[in-house]
């Protein structure tokens, strides 16, 4: 695995709970492939033998009391983390360390946020590859850009960015969706790049049914917070849509004007007046942000 591309100011931050058999494999192989750089496993409350797998790796280790998410992970490392560029990946085994060289060389060309983006075969069932799906789809339509992978937990980013959103991340698991539509709102150059995610040892701490679900709510959330005209405007146009079609209908069937066209109109304008108010609320997030200058 080459090391020449690895920058000086490299952090790789590894979330994990009771993932001690995955890291018996996994770290020495960062370790002996990245010598320089600053590895922090995040111990999010492991009852197993985590600690004891990361002192005999010499790695950095910051354990909390107990688990708080991984999200809460990610925001621990992206604070303690000392180097310019961080690298996230999960501890599981399903990222391969051989392809951190490819997501620092989109930094290095100039990228804010590099994700790696699962392949379809990655995805172990037909349901995760349909949900994923779904989720990229919708996700691009509230963002206006392409997202190829809305959930992938292995990417780089530059810290310095990244720490600016760390008050908008979850604690859970839905910390990529948050982190990615947030670069994009931000107006930061995002690339994705192509992996084979491997089929992790262990069962996985994520269920499709409620975690899927809370995905769903997140990407609705984010969507009222980064771009809140794409999720108004569409809701009032159909609001008033169906407004002046029920009016017609009961006016060419009844001769009248009923409440229930009076309570779709007076929605759908309602919608669309929160939706400008959503509008500005939202720029303010970024005002310091866009203010802030490079950090090259």
């Amino acid at each position: 695995m080459p090391t020449q591309s690895e920058p000086s100011t490299l952090s790789i931050v590894l979330p994990a709970k009771n993932e001690a058999e995955n890291l018996r494999t996994l770290l020495p192989r960062l370790r002996h492939a990245y010598q320089q750089a600053e590895i922090l496993v995040i111990d999010d409350g492991s009852t197993d033998d985590t600690p004891a797998v990361c002192k005999a790796n010499r790695v950095g280790t910051i354990r909390h009391p107990f688990g708080m998410g991984n999200g809460a992970s990610i925001k621990t490392g992206a604070r303690r983390a000392s180097g310019d560029v961080i690298v996230f990946m999960d501890a599981d085994g399903q990222h391969d360390p051989d392809d951190i060289p490819r997501l620092l060389e989109k930094i290095h060309e100039g990228y804010y946020l590099v994700v790696g983006a699962r392949m379809p075969s990655s995805h172990a069932s037909l349901a995760r590859r349909l949900a994923n799906g779904f989720y990229n789809r919708f996700a691009s339509l509230m963002t206006g850009y392409r997202i190829k992978d809305l959930t992938s937990g292995f990417r780089a980013v530059r810290a310095r960015r990244f720490r600016k959103f760390l008050y908008l991340l979850p604690n859970g698991f839905s910390y990529p969706t948050t982190s990615t539509m947030a670069f994009f709102r931000a107006g930061f150059p995002v690339a994705y790049v192509p992996i084979h995610a491997g089929t992790r040892k262990g069962k996985s701490k994520i269920s499709l049914l409620s975690d899927g679900t809370r995905f769903f709510v997140i990407i609705l959330k984010i969507g009222a917070l980064f771009s809140p005209m794409r999720l108004f405007l569409p809701i009032s146009v159909f609001l008033v849509s169906s407004g002046i079609g029920l009016y017609a209908y009961n006016y060419y069937t009844q001769a009248r004007f009923t409440n229930m066209s009076l309570l779709l109109l007076m929605s759908a304008l309602f919608t669309f007046l929160i939706g400008l108010l959503s509008e500005q609320i939202s720029s303010l997030h970024y005002r310091g942000i866009e203010e802030s200058g490079e950090d090259r």
